[in-house]
């Protein structure tokens, strides 16, 4: 696997053991080209990643193994990067890293770790998300360009609430729209605010829009997962290597750029001069932060209006207050006739 390397981040010396080691067997790519990759996009994924709690997802024998989300900071940590104690739904807590500087990301590329699941929270306040985070998921039958005419609607929804996304590519076949917010609601209140994003853009383009939980429900439509802002839910960060064949990763994106855009073609060879021409194009997210009282308030008329409350929890969640039964349709029916 060849002998270890010292890599430089951010003036910090990072050790990188067996740099030949495949990760990419389609394209060849290896261990060191994915430290270097990283360490070319490293102001980007650090603002991405910068005082968040983060779980790794871990590929140690390449993209063709088998490979493990590392939530609890691993005990070699070095001293360097920081970490904070966040709560599951079930009430276990645990530390995570939350890395502040690119030298970081390279220890954790070093562990295995291509994507990086970042908390929508800081670490000094983690009952308190500040992004909130819409994910658009084309489902069968559906693609990336469908995703993409979802976003512009949906960037004309939140223009019209005096907010702003920052859109980017999740990696695969979806499309993630970031909007920083003030860290003044809860888990819950941000997880109803993107219910109601998802509810409204289903008004607004119906047959192509769905909120529905249950996969045999979606039908050939873009899934609004409002369940990616529960606690716990994560989205791979900006910059994160995807687990595919052709080593893409999560590009940012700017508005204009959207119908242009091909997934594929942001990966782990192209990535780095993109940036090194364009630089973070997301660079001033943290210099805004949002309220979410007009989204607060759509979910209250729906509510009141339309009957529109709750909607179900992943099934490792607690129940929740006014949450439907989470029960498959169809097997509801059966029960039913049973």
């Amino acid at each position: 696997m060849g002998d270890a390397v010292e890599l430089t981040a951010g003036g910090r010396t990072v050790r990188l053991s067996s740099p030949d080691k495949i990760y990419f067997p389609e394209r060849g790519y290896t261990k060191w080209d994915v430290a270097q990759y990283f360490l070319a996009v490293g102001d980007g994924i650090t603002r991405a990643l910068r005082d968040r709690p983060t779980t790794l997802q871990r590929f140690i024998e390449g993209i063709e193994g088998e490979f493990f989300y590392q939530k609890r900071a691993p005990k070699n940590l070095p001293d360097w990067i920081p970490t904070a104690r966040i709560a599951f739904p079930s009430g276990r807590e645990a530390h995570e890293i939350c890395p502040t500087e690119p030298a970081a990301v390279i220890w954790a590329a070093n562990l295995g770790c291509l994507t990086f699941h970042p908390w929508p929270v800081r670490r000094e306040r983690t009952e308190h998300p500040d992004e909130l985070r819409i994910d658009l998921d084309p489902q069968p039958g559906t693609d990336f360009a469908d995703a993409v005419r979802v976003a512009h609607e949906l960037h004309t929804l939140l223009d019209e609430q005096g907010l702003r996304g920052w859109p980017k590519t999740s990696g695969g076949r979806g499309l993630h729209v970031f909007v920083p917010i003030e860290p003044r609601w809860t888990f819950p209140q941000v997880r109803r605010a993107a219910i109601a994003v998802g509810r409204e853009l289903e008004r607004r383009m119906p047959g192509r829009v769905t909120t529905a939980w249950w996969k045999e429900e979606r039908g050939e439509r873009i899934f609004v997962d409002y369940n990616q802002t529960a606690r716990d839910r994560t989205i791979a960060s900006a910059y994160s290597v995807r687990p595919y064949p052709h080593a893409p990763v999560s590009a940012p994106l700017t508005w204009d750029e959207l119908d242009e855009a091909v997934p594929q073609d942001f990966d782990l060879v192209t990535m780095p001069t993109r940036f090194a021409e364009l630089g973070d194009i997301h660079a001033d997210m943290d210099d805004h932060a949002f309220g979410l009282e007009g989204l607060l308030e759509l979910a209250a008329r729906d509510e009141r209006d339309h009957g529109l409350g709750e909607l179900p929890y992943p099934p490792d969640y607690p129940k929740m207050p006014g949450e439907p039964k989470r029960v498959q349709p169809s097997r509801a029916k059966h029960k039913k006739e049973e």
